[in-house]
């Protein structure tokens, strides 16, 4: 899930996508930021980053993502560069106005059983931002997944091993199962994920109650529009102005 070649891909889209062009200087906040594969190229750009997740392996490689730290909970990622990596729930954590944009990238969103908190999260976002700030949430929406599921996908690794992804649909296109079987010599190890499903329509109407204006739907990272030729489905409100 983060090759080399992934993270390469991020860096592209981090310094090519509109969707991630903001002034030099904004705070961003990476919820659930995982191995830190956005946040080297987000501080690069000269963003103030801050990279929350509840899993200590998984911050422990975003700190080597990003290099040695110089204090607690900091790690540089490049010259002069500091990202903040900060381990917390997404149910809990909020920074009132503490950021300029929010960040929710590669289906992050939406693992809660209760609809409720994964509404509680959208909540927390607004909270934790800034009169006017924007919070994108990046997921693969219905529509799109509709297009393709029901085929295995098998990604090989470099050391010969290789995983098989397979998705399944639950009450009535509601929830995605996920089963990732990882294959390594003899042994065969299986794990399950399961996540809501957004329409445009609904992640956008899901925008609306926790209170985010201007509520746009995009079809990618270049900006596109959410129709039949998406590949993701990105969302992006902002938080009322003062």
């Amino acid at each position: 899930m983060f090759s080399d070649r992934r993270a390469g891909a991020v860096a592209g889209l981090v310094r090519d996508s509109p969707l991630l062009d903001f002034p030099a200087g904004t705070r961003v906040l990476d919820l659930c930021c995982g191995p830190g594969l956005f946040l080297g190229p987000l501080a690069r750009r000269g963003y103030r980053v801050t990279g929350v997740d509840l899993s200590a392996p998984m911050l422990a490689r975003a700190r080597t993502a990003c290099a040695t730290g110089t204090g607690p909970g900091t790690a540089t990622a490049g010259p002069g560069e500091e990202v903040e990596l900060v381990r917390a729930d997404m149910l809990d954590f909020v920074r009132p106005g503490a950021y300029d944009v929010v960040l929710s990238l590669f289906t992050s969103f939406g693992y809660f059983a209760d609809p409720a908190d994964n509404l509680r999260v959208l909540r927390n976002a607004r909270r934790s931002l800034a009169p006017g700030g924007r919070l994108l949430v990046d997921v693969m929406g219905k529509e799109v997944l509709a297009g393709w599921i029901g085929r295995p996908q098998v990604v090989d690794l470099p050391d010969g091993s290789y995983v098989v992804q397979r998705d399944t649909v639950l009450d009535g296109w509601r929830r995605l199962r996920t089963d990732w079987t990882l294959v390594r010599g003899d042994t065969a190890r299986t794990a399950a994920l399961h996540s809501f499903l957004y329409s445009g329509a609904e992640l956008h109407d899901l925008f609306m109650t926790a209170g985010f204006t201007g509520v746009e739907c995009y079809g990618g990272f270049d900006g596109g529009p959410y129709d039949q030729h998406a590949r993701r489905l990105i969302v992006v409100g902002h938080a009322p102005p003062a």
